[in-house]
């Protein structure tokens, strides 16, 4: 199953999923959903991405979205691209976090797993 999305009218609105590693239950954190929210309103002021409805569940996203200005498959890579690294980083030096090592490893690990 590819893992790149495709969009064939660049001027179309969209309805996207995409779930974190392995289901990770990581947004029943509010520090990770106001990462995610501000990933997302940068996006908006900043490429193009215009959001129409979205939903943050426990461990998976659903936006409705479209952009006239961007590609809209680069600008999902680079949302999420941007959004995992500053999660990665969040919770490496949230000493309040009790799943860190856990979920730091199984990161870790599907990376390694997925060049």
């Amino acid at each position: 199953m590819s893992r790149k999305y495709k969009f064939y009218n660049s001027e179309g609105i969209y309805f996207v999923s995409f779930a974190t590693v392995n289901w990770i239950d990581v947004f029943t954190r509010r520090c990770y959903k106001d990462i995610l929210v501000d990933s997302l309103r940068y996006c908006q002021a900043h490429k193009g991405l215009e959001l129409y409805a979205w939903m943050i569940m426990t461990n998976h996203v659903h936006l409705i979205m479209g952009s006239t200005k961007q590609d809209l498959a680069g600008l999902v890579r680079d949302l999420k691209k941007h959004t995992s690294k500053q999660i990665i980083k969040n919770m490496a030096e949230n000493p309040q976090e009790s799943r860190k090592e856990w979920m730091l490893w199984m990161f870790e690990r599907a990376g390694k797993r997925n060049k």
